[in-house]
């Protein structure tokens, strides 16, 4: 049957794709070159990009009240990707903050047409997502439970169901399904027609026709640009250029690395079928077998994502408009093979074109925006992943929040383009990692997968002899870290295709290295942490760092401060640990994925004229932590110096030797809350000094360790991590660290102004511990993160992070605690006692576990040898 169709369709090649949209604004066809307005010499803002991303900025910005902008277009509005997408609008999402945007471009496309006049093409068709097996099953539980608390519609329902809602589906297969009854499809480049004339009326000037060639900028800000039809002066520039953003970027005076390539993305068109399909058919997706089905024109429109893309466009921006690319029928195969066995009463169908359109993927999945690191004021929106039209509507608002407050309304920190380092925008890079990326879209994500393209990117100079000791390794930032540590004898090919949603494979193995650490001594190798040193030839390092950082850094020599570095409102921009090293020099410890927002954030922050000295020692230093009790035996044998509490005492940094190294900075902190060391070891000597500790530490019983155990001892111990828990919207007294901060000494910093005014009025959400209770380790889906959290019967948060804790025998999340009213649903004051007060669920793929709320002093430890059921937690009677 399918070589039937296929003749049908190579019958077909000559008929009309895609139709222009009646009514706007397009160049004749005769060859003349349409009369061009002439550019304004100077805005305030220059959008680059006419499709559904920039269009969308302008329609935003103009509605904050920003009016003085200009959005340039190289060839005609939405003539780019945004021409070609397949119009789904689809609020199945795994991450809250891309729910959010598909969310609210749901509702604002709904409203578009009766704001602007242009018809959208909107119907609300809703989705129905397929499961052929029961972890995709659980996986739409996972992201069912989301939605529902979002208030968001949605139901699982039987194969039956689906059969009910679309008769022309095949069910013989399928295990469940997940149905979204308010998703909707749309005309994407209707849609940005319709945002460019609304953003028209509010005053923003567009032009079409017209080249930026480079972005000029002055003192490290935007200044203007330069066009192929003059120069614009501007103090922003915003780049949603899509798959030529990453040509732009580079184009720069000061280049911009925008990590993201094209691929092709193919589906086809049919003919309407006999009996016509309604246009409000539910739109069908069906990841397992790798396709999605929408209805169009009384036929249907479907296409997918194969497990072998092809990228294109790998330099060059080669076309000012994109057309339809070169068809591959074979390359199609797959997918239109599975269309028919999900639909085989299409199989004589006759199909109008199979339309080859390129398609921006980044290297997580996972869009780009925000401002660039390296020049104020540039700010980018591009890489969708396939999914522009979803979150083209929340992207845009968003962004202009971000261009207009300086921050948006919501954490948009998995989004923002200081995750990525220049590291990850090599073309070979990017080009082999989108070619994993977009099978991806539809394969099984289960908790902790690893990509597995352009990694061994950075190391530590421990990785192969790491390597060759069982470790197995996940990616941060580019750089790779031991997870565990696979003993002799283990099935390693088990434990590599470990997926899943419950008990994993290396339970046992890292419950191991746990036990290592709270009984004898473990080496983790944390070289990835960032660290940059900050110095000055004055007092001017400690003025400077005073006010940018929540606690007193003004302590003697050799001192470590935990400390925030907050924004204006309060939140963690960073959570890190600063040595006092001289008068003069701060040693700054941050997390692995906060080196260039980190960067950046200081560098911002900091005085103009500043004589500070701020340097990236990331690469010059290996970290190695030794966790346990007997780490105090090993490092005072190796360095002939008394190590216990009364000549070493917590949160105290010495410059010493180990083994024959000299210069080791050696630091009485964990980051678990066990007792050990941190050791930072110039990379010459690492080999020298791992070597040393492994062999003075066998007859302590040492061994090597990962960072899931490190998870497992952190979470227990209900320490926060920044990027997990702690974001921008997090502030000290909302986790309980309002000891680290300095409000009662009289310095300023910044976010100081925002935490007394919450200190007075008291804060609307609690850091809080749940231990699950009745929770099967062995046979319930495990806790990962982003599970609902239930206060009495209604929803209250969620949880940031989770762990299995061994000594306590029973799973611990970690979350924040909301009081929403019942009938508003605004947000009231959280204090302890609402807290200690209530019934607890956790709710996981949809079942619901109890479980207690704590909450205690971080310093509060348990000791390993009680038994789980004598526990008993102290409440934290916290201001």
């Amino acid at each position: 049957m399918f070589l039937r169709l296929l003749a049908d369709v190579r019958w077909q090649r000559g008929s009309p794709g895609w139709r222009i949209v009646p009514g706007s604004r397009r160049s004749s066809t005769s060859g003349a070159e349409p009369h061009l307005v002439p550019l304004p010499t100077h805005a305030q803002v220059v959008i680059c990009g006419g499709g559904i991303m920039g269009t969308s900025v302008a329609y935003h910005l103009s509605k904050l009240g920003w009016k003085d902008i200009v959005l340039l277009e190289q060839g005609r509005l939405a003539a780019g990707s945004t021409r070609f997408c397949a119009g789904i609008v689809s609020t199945a999402r795994h991450l809250s903050i891309e729910l959010k945007m598909a969310d609210y471009s749901n509702k604002l496309y709904q409203q578009l047409e009766q704001e602007t006049g242009i018809k959208t093409g909107y119907v609300r068709t809703g989705s129905i997502s397929l499961a052929q097996t029961q972890d995709r099953l659980i996986s739409l539980k996972r992201i069912a439970s989301r939605l529902k608390v979002m208030g968001i519609p949605c139901e699982l329902i039987p194969p039956k169901k689906v059969a009910q809602l679309h008769p022309l589906i095949n069910i013989h297969d399928l295990v469940g399904a997940m149905h979204v009854p308010e998703d909707a499809v749309v005309s994407s480049a209707d849609v940005s027609l319709a945002l460019a004339r609304a953003a028209s009326v509010n005053g923003v000037q567009i032009h079409e026709r017209t080249s930026v060639i480079h972005v000029v900028g002055q003192k490290g800000c935007v200044a203007g640009v330069e066009t192929d039809r003059g120069a614009i002066e501007c103090q922003y520039f915003v780049n949603c250029a899509g798959q030529w953003a990453y040509e732009l970027g580079l184009s720069n005076e000061e280049p911009v690395s925008i990590p993201l390539h094209a691929c092709e993305h193919f589906y086809v068109l049919t003919r309407p079928l006999k009996s016509p399909l309604e246009s409000n058919m539910p739109t069908i997706v069906d990841p397992d077998g790798r396709i999605y089905i929408r209805s169009w024109q009384g036929g249907i429109l479907s296409g997918g994502f194969e497990k072998n893309p092809k990228p294109i466009f790998t330099e060059g921006r080669n076309q000012l408009e994109i057309q339809n690319l070169q068809e591959d029928w074979d390359h199609f195969e797959p997918l239109l093979s599975g269309l028919l066995r999900r639909m085989p009463g299409l199989e004589a169908l006759e199909i109008i074109q199979l339309v080859n359109c390129p398609e921006s993927f980044t290297p997580d999945m996972r869009c780009i925006m925000g401002e660039c690191p390296n020049v104020q004021s540039y700010f980018v929106l591009a890489g969708m992943n396939s999914a522009g039209t979803s979150f083209g509507g929340g992207a845009g608002k968003y962004l202009a929040e971000w261009m207009v407050n300086g921050y948006p309304s919501d954490n948009v920190w998995p989004l923002d383009l200081k995750r990525f380092g220049t590291l990850q925008s090599s073309r070979t890079f990017l080009r082999h990692r989108v070619m994993e990326v977009m099978p991806l879209i539809y394969d099984l994500k289960v908790p902790r997968w690893d990509f597995q393209t352009g990694r061994q990117l950075r190391t530590s100079p421990l990785y192969d002899r790491l390597d060759a000791q069982g470790a197995r390794w996940m990616e941060k930032h580019g750089f790779e870290r031991a997870k565990y540590f696979v003993p002799p004898g283990k099935d390693l090919l088990d434990l590599d295709q470990s997926k899943t949603f419950y008990k994993p494979d290396w339970f046992d193995i890292v419950g191991a290295e746990v036990k290592c650490c709270k009984e004898a001594v473990c080496v983790i190798d944390m070289s990835s942490f960032t660290k940059f040193e900050i110095s000055s030839t004055g007092e001017q390092a400690l003025e400077v760092l005073q006010y940018l950082f929540s606690n007193d850094l003004d302590v003697p020599v050799g001192h470590i401060v935990h400390t925030g570095m907050l924004n204006h409102n309060g939140g963690y921009e960073n959570d890190c640990s600063i040595v006092r090293l001289n008068k003069r020099s701060f040693f700054m410890i941050s997390p692995t994925d906060q080196q260039i927002h980190c960067w950046a954030w200081l560098k911002k922050h900091m005085p103009a004229d500043s004589n500070l000295l701020l340097e990236d020692v990331t690469w010059k230093y290996t970290a190695l932590n030794l966790i346990g009790p007997r780490a105090v035996d090993v490092l005072s044998e190796l360095s002939y110096a008394p190590m216990t509490p009364e000549h070493f005492p917590s949160l105290f940094c010495k410059e010493m030797s180990v083994g024959y190294a000299n210069g080791i900075r050696v630091m009485s902190m964990t980051h678990t809350g066990e007792p050990g060391f941190m050791l930072y070891i110039p990379i010459e000597y690492a080999l020298h000094v791992y070597n040393e500790v492994m062999s003075v530490g066998q007859k302590y019983g040492i061994r090597n360790s990962g960072y899931y155990a490190l998870r497992s001892l952190r979470i227990e111990k209900f320490f926060a991590f920044w990027g997990q828990d702690l974001d921008a919207f997090t502030t000290p007294l909302e986790c309980g660290r309002e000891f680290q901060v300095k409000l009662e000494k009289g310095t300023d910093f910044i976010g100081r102004e925002a935490l007394m005014h919450q200190k007075q009025e008291g804060v609307y959400k609690r850091f809080t511990m749940f231990i699950l209770d009745d929770h099967d380790t062995d046979l319930d889906p495990w806790p990962w993160w982003g599970e609902p959290i239930y206060r009495n019967g209604h929803y209250a948060g969620q949880t940031t992070s989770s762990a299995y804790s061994y000594t306590l025998e029973r799973h611990v999340c970690l979350g924040f605690v909301h009081n929403p009213d019942p009938g508003t649903g605004e947000e009231q004051l959280v204090t302890p006692d609402f807290v200690n007060r209530g019934e607890y669920e956790i709710e996981i793929a949809g079942q619901r576990f109890q479980a207690k709320a704590k909450l205690y002093p971080f310093s509060s430890l348990f000791t390993p040898r009680r038994r789980k059921d004598e526990m008993e937690f102290s409440g934290y009677q916290g201001k």
